[in-house]
């Protein structure tokens, strides 16, 4: 190899080791082979150009060229001329996966999954940075220099990561320049020809003056040592000198400033940096999984911190000192005897993805029972990790209380501490004044705190015409509060935080819960967490009760029992209000075999765990060509395709058969009741298909909600969903039902809303293997059990008769 051949390899390896600091940052790290082939080709062709030769300004230009080709093909072939060419539409998904990878940086926890944005970015990046080592180091003969796209890679690392990038990444990096450096002084020192120097000490009898050594290859071995002093220099010094920190070894052993062993403090984070991105995002992720002995799941809200420092500018956690998680946990604060509780035990597996430093639990936990290095914070009853502790991964038990006041109890509430009163009720002085005038006037003629609690719920949820919508930019200032009362536009944060500080105006303590909605049921009996299921309430302080939730944002959560005394529980459905179809089932789509390697939980958070390999192709073994085993090839391809596209031929069967509502039609063209329902089955199949398992215990209303929130549906396709769920409606409880008009077109909105708000893989699992063919497998074994049913009841009539 020439010497800049090994220079162009050696800027290679040395780009590759500085990307290896990322590999903390995501997972899979399959990225990084993609990486690493798309570089080789990137070097190839620079070498390939430097040997014609072309001008130097134009080797760059052409491994620039040949790179966003390469991007083209592997991320935006789709809108591509011939799937390699970029064009005006490539350029415009480039640009979108670059945004979509800036809001997935911020909406992940590390590590973050490689989605398609993220992907984009890493392997451009890793490109960009190799093309800039290889023009400078190789094309442009200046090695030195090539450190710094090196560094600014590793930066990039070492300023995402937790505690920075570890001591085995910095190794890799350094550990590459120096080779990058020591390939280009070789390459130098070859083109001197032979180097003369004196073999031996002077004095002795080996000493040699002038000898020749070969080729110029003694500095190098002399560079090598002064690249090994003063990489350990880098390691030790800082180690042995504690003015300096632990250096690069701090992260190895997993220091973390502020927290000791008997005692600590917890700073002021805020963890509702990323809500309203986990709200926004097409895919919701399963976060936690738990189960509980509870039939009221509807109140299992999985708390993870509390906000209560309001200075204006934000709600935040105050600084608090943490302590050693202590069993049982301290008795709730403010909670009498009196009170109605229930202890409900649960069992929760966190994601392997899911990255939290503070511990999703029921309010309030008496016990929790986990292994790691958590703290436990007591003002606001809350778990806390320690010296790096997530929650990824995490499994553990939690005993709560459900606390169920009654409205007298909650009315006639004595008046709080002064301490609680004094902390819990400051507002800053830069709260403008109209926030506390319109609370009183939502709260006029209401006789103490409970009920002025009750109307600022309901105001915010029913009564004030509030719109909850998830894209308004979120803030929890007071000029965020003020707008928000103003536009009447929100998410949950902005009510959470508007009712609290409201609630303080009028001399209610008050403070802000950060966590999770109760999440969805299973077929198996547990509830899933989504990330769409991330949630803001407000918490108030009623003495004798406690902290007790409220909930004022609209379509989110479910009103506590306690805030609706003239109304009848909400916990119990009519069977009324049962889905129309009743073959429909919250059963997940069949999955292949599994292996023994992986439990219930880590199926449920992990689609793809244990899941079995697909066969390989087959072929005759004889290595012969004859035209029977081709034939035997072709038919068994064939009827391998076919068998492939049965589920996808299935459903454009039946959705055409279920929207083909023509020959229903009566003469002033409205749709017969059959059809509507033909309709809703098929609107909730779709749903199914792009990832919205239904659920049999919803109403058409309900289920409506549930496909607009997880399939991130646009307005249109909004509003044609809920239309069809009130022709339903009509249809089934109306006394004199209205005939539909435009059921199936509505239905046809949805789907291509759906589809248009799903990811690629997603769109493709849809069309060719959708999770509701299912039902063609109930049908049939539904089917085979009526047939057994009768054909034994026939057996038994002629042996009686005998």
């Amino acid at each position: 190899m020439s010497g800049r051949g090994r220079l162009a390899v050696c800027g290679a390896v040395a780009t590759l080791a500085s990307a290896l600091a990322l590999l903390p940052l995501v997972e899979p790290a399959t990225w990084l082979l993609q990486a690493a082939l798309l570089l080789a080709v990137q070097t190839t062709v620079g070498a390939l150009a430097r040997r014609v030769p072309l001008p130097r300004p134009v080797t760059p230009a052409l491994q620039a060229l040949v790179s966003l080709l390469l991007l083209t093909f592997f991320f935006v072939r789709d809108e591509a001329v011939a799937g390699l060419l970029p064009g005006p539409s490539a350029f415009a998904e480039f640009g979108r996966l670059l945004a979509q990878g800036g809001h997935d940086v911020g909406r992940y926890a590390i590590p973050a999954p490689v989605t398609d944005g993220i992907g984009l970015m890493l392997i451009g990046g890793v490109l960009v940075i190799g093309l800039l080592v290889d023009a400078l180091a190789v094309t442009f003969r200046s090695a030195a220099p090539a450190g710094l796209p090196l560094l600014a890679l590793y930066s990039v690392a070492a300023g995402l990561a937790r505690d920075g990038a570890g001591w085995p990444w910095f190794l890799c990096a350094a550990g590459g320049y120096l080779l990058l450096l020591l390939a280009e002084g070789r390459e130098r020192l070859s083109q001197w020809g032979r180097v003369f120097t004196d073999r031996g000490r002077p004095g002795s009898a080996a000493y040699e003056p002038g000898s020749v050594e070969g080729p110029a290859t003694a500095p190098v071995r002399t560079g090598r040592r002064i690249g090994a002093l003063t990489l350990g220099l880098a390691l030790i010094v800082p180690a042995l000198m504690p003015s300096l920190g632990s250096g690069l070894l701090d992260a190895a052993r997993g220091g973390r400033g502020g927290v000791g062993q008997n005692g600590g403090t917890v700073s002021a984070v805020n963890p509702l940096v990323a809500l309203q991105d986990s709200l926004n995002q097409s895919e919701d992720r399963t976060a936690l999984t738990y189960s509980t002995n509870t039939r009221s799941t509807q109140e299992m809200y999985l708390r993870i911190v509390a906000l209560d420092k309001f200075d204006g500018a934000s709600w935040k956690p105050s600084e608090r000192r943490i302590d050693a998680v202590p069993d049982p946990l301290p008795a709730p604060p403010g909670l009498a005897p009196g009170v109605r509780t229930e202890k409900i035990r649960s069992n929760v597996v966190a994601a392997s993805w899911y990255a939290q430093n503070w511990l999703p639990m029921p309010y309030p936990a008496n016990r929790v029972r986990l292994e790691g290095r958590w703290r436990f914070e007591p003002e606001g009853r809350t778990l806390v990790g320690d010296r790096g502790q997530t929650t990824r991964g995490a499994r553990y038990q939690v005993e709560s209380l459900l606390v169920q006041p009654t409205a007298r109890q909650l009315r006639e509430s004595p008046k709080p501490a002064d301490a609680i009163a004094e902390e819990y009720t400051k507002v800053p002085e830069s709260l403008p004044s109209v926030v506390e005038r319109r609370a009183r006037s939502v709260t006029r003629g209401a006789s103490n705190d409970y009920e002025r609690a009750v109307r600022l719920q309901n105001w915010f949820a029913s009564d004030g015409g509030f719109t909850y919508d998830t894209r308004v930019r979120a803030g929890s200032g007071s000029a965020a509060i003020v707008n928000f009362l103003e536009q009447k536009e929100g998410f949950c944060v902005h009510f959470a935080f508007s009712m609290a500080a409201m609630a303080r105006t009028l001399g209610i303590p008050a403070r802000v819960a950060v966590g999770f909605t109760p999440g969805t049921a299973a077929a198996n009996g547990r509830m899933n967490v989504g990330l769409k299921d991330a949630h803001a309430w407000p918490e108030l302080y009623f003495e004798g009760v406690g902290w007790t939730r409220f909930e004022p944002t609209p379509t989110r959560g479910t009103p506590p029992p306690y805030t609706q005394p003239d109304t009848p529980d909400p916990n119990e459905d009519s069977p009324a209000e049962q889905l129309p179809d009743r073959g429909q089932s919250a059963e997940p789509t069949p999955e292949p075999s599994t292996s023994d390697g992986c439990d219930a939980e880590a199926k449920r958070l992990d689609p793809e765990c244990g899941q079995a390999a697909p066969p390989s192709d087959g072929g005759n073994g004889d290595g012969g060509s004859t035209a029977g085993a081709f034939a035997a090839t072709v038919a068994a391809a064939l009827l391998a395709l076919g068998l492939l596209a049965l589920p996808m031929l299935w459903r454009l069967r039946v959705r055409a058969a279920r929207l083909g509502m023509g020959g229903r039609r009566s003469a002033s063209g409205t749709v017969s009741e059959e059809a509507v329902l033909d309709a809703w089955r098929e609107l909730v199949d779709t749903g199914w298909d792009y990832g919205v398992v239904p659920d049999e215990s919803a109403t058409p209303r309900k289920a409506v909600e549930r496909i607009v929130r997880i399939g991130d549906l646009d307005p249109e396709g909004a509003e044609a969903a809920f239309r069809v769920a009130l022709e339903v409606e009509q249809a089934l409880y109306a006394p004199r039902p209205q005939p539909g008009t435009g059921t199936g077109a509505d239905v046809r909105t949805v789907r291509e809303a759906l589809r248009r708000a799903a990811p690629r893989g997603l769109r493709l699992r849809a069309l060719l293997l959708p999770p509701s063919s299912v039902r063609v497998v109930w049908t049939v074994l539904g089917r085979a059990t009526a047939l057994r049913d009768r054909w034994l009841g026939a057996l038994r009539v002629r042996f009686a008769a005998k």
